[in-house]
């Protein structure tokens, strides 16, 4: 008898619907399994017909064919043991085959029959519910992030025996239920705030800046000033995560693995911080089966980047790229895949080798090629990528000492979520655009027009800093949204000083 059932494959952070094939007929016992497999898939034979006896099932003790389709694409992972196993109850008439061309099957089968979870459930959820599927049968511990996908009836078992009452008596089951709601509202729930950060008044209206508009932003400083403290308190005061977003950002780390233990949406804006001796391929991602790398795990959240001195060059070339398009592609030889990659670029670093040049306490020991050097690992198109770029000064004692709380996260959110729906309104017929940093060159044209005293002190600041039409386009966006959270329709001068302020490096060199 023959039988098919569904599952999915992923490709990239997209899923693809295979079939899965099972005839069973007669001659000499034997299991032949075609269409392109991998090892692990080739090695679901041993643990499905292991599995189908110790969970109480008779396997069939004759010849049994198993077709893969498309036959084309290549077959990776554990993943098909289920779909594998019920095909095979299905063409030996040991299940009722009547729902298989309703419903999509995905999980690896133990050896004693039970169900362990599997990478990249939500991208085939979400594929499931675009291809028409009525619902998913899955692992239960892949239930709740299958259920994110509003329309889909999931069902999560422990084990292959009760998949097999499923189908022969679907109508005692009940699918699995998701509040989408509920989860996204515990997303500050564990963010650090603001308010422990003392002093620092010019970092802080930068990182109020960055988060309004999205714009990359490098804090420069000694040892002890605080630039890390800074930085890891960004996500408090970024805007929530819609559902459309939280599914897409979710839909990354399932790929990647990351939500088999960890629950359901990613609730708050990712925050990634790669050590510094991160390989090239870890950040954008690779591998010979393309996973996203750092990079593409931050979309639409936070990429910080400690120490970026220390990072090797090569490396950090390999972020111009999606810091401009906002996303990576990745070619081998079997597939290319694209991965998203709009996150907002934060760095720290020391001033010099030394971490002293121009601290008022401590002098600095470094010699000027010394300086040079240790800045040279920075090239000049990375850094005019970077709109903000802050001196962070050590606090001063009466600063470090007092008791005073700084402004609180929420607060602050609150004034960039209302600069962020200014933007929002302004390119609510551009939907690709989220924030200011986004902007094309025709947006700048259009958004960013200038008075003739605003004009002439871009001019100025062009000629004094040597400042490139790149790094003058960012000055254009960063005043773009100093004006959007002083609430002005027009840039004038005084948001043209203040985002000329913010190009400290370039003021170094």
């Amino acid at each position: 008898m023959l039988a098919r059932v569904w599952s999915a494959s992923i490709v990239g952070i997209d899923a693809v619907k295979v079939g899965v094939e099972v005839d069973v007929s007669g001659g000499l016992p034997k299991i032949i399994l075609v269409g392109l497999p991998d090892t692990a898939v080739q090695e679901s034979r041993e643990r499905v017909k292991a599995a189908i006896k110790n969970a109480g099932f008779a396997f069939p003790m004759r010849k049994i064919v198993l077709n893969l389709t498309p036959a084309d694409l290549r077959k990776e992972g554990p993943s098909f043991d289920l779909p594998i196993s019920v095909g095979v109850l299905a063409a030996s008439e040991q299940v009722d085959a009547q729902m298989l061309g309703d419903y999509m099957f995905l999980g690896e089968v133990s050896l004693d029959g039970s169900l362990r979870p599997i990478a990249g459930i939500l991208p085939i959820a979400a594929t499931a519910k675009r291809l028409g599927i009525t619902g998913l049968v899955v692992p239960e511990d892949n239930a709740a992030e299958a259920a994110v996908v509003e329309g889909l009836a999931v069902y999560g078992f422990k084990h292959l025996s009760q998949v097999a009452s499923f189908l022969n008596q679907p109508q005692q089951f009940q699918p699995v239920a998701f509040d989408a709601k509920a989860e996204l509202a515990q997303s500050f729930a564990h963010i650090p705030d603001l308010c422990d950060v003392k002093g620092q008044n010019h970092a802080r209206r930068a990182l109020e800046i960055a988060a309004a508009g999205g714009h990359n932003l490098i804090f420069v400083g000694p040892p002890g000033s605080g630039k890390t403290m800074l930085a890891r308190r960004l996500p408090g005061i970024l805007p929530m995560l819609s559902f459309s977003e939280a599914l897409e950002v979710s839909q990354i780390h399932s790929v990647a693995g990351f939500l088999k233990d960890r629950g359901t949406l990613i609730k708050a804006r990712p925050f990634r911080s790669p050590h510094h001796s991160a390989s090239g391929p870890s950040l954008v991602g690779g591998g010979s089966i393309p996973k996203p790398g750092e990079i593409s795990l931050a979309h639409r959240g936070i990429l910080f980047l400690d120490e970026l001195t220390e990072f090797k060059r090569n490396v950090l070339e390999f972020l111009r790229q999606p810091l401009e398009d906002g996303f990576v592609s990745i070619s081998r030889t079997r597939q290319s895949v694209v991965f998203p990659a709009q996150f907002t670029l934060v760095a720290s670093t020391n001033p010099c080798p030394c971490g002293y040049y121009g601290d008022s306490l401590q002098q600095c020991t470094c010699t000027p090629r010394q300086r040079e050097q240790y800045w040279a690992k920075l090239s000049g198109p990375l850094m005019d990528r970077i709109d903000l770029q802050v001196a962070v000064n050590r606090l001063k004692p009466e600063e470090m000492t007092q008791q005073a709380t700084g402004e609180k996260s929420q607060a602050v959110r609150g004034r960039v979520e209302s600069a962020r729906d200014r933007t929002l309104h302004r390119f609510r017929n551009t939907p690709q655009i989220h924030c200011n940093a986004e902007m094309t060159s025709r947006d700048l044209r259009q958004f960013c027009q200038l008075d003739q005293t605003s004009r002439t002190l871009l001019e100025t600041a062009i000629r004094k800093l040597g400042l490139s039409a790149r790094a003058m386009d960012r000055i254009l966006k960063v005043a773009r949204t100093i004006a959007d959270l002083a609430g002005a329709e027009q840039i004038k001068s005084p948001h043209i000083a203040e985002a000329i302020q913010y190009r400290t490096i370039d003021r170094m060199q």
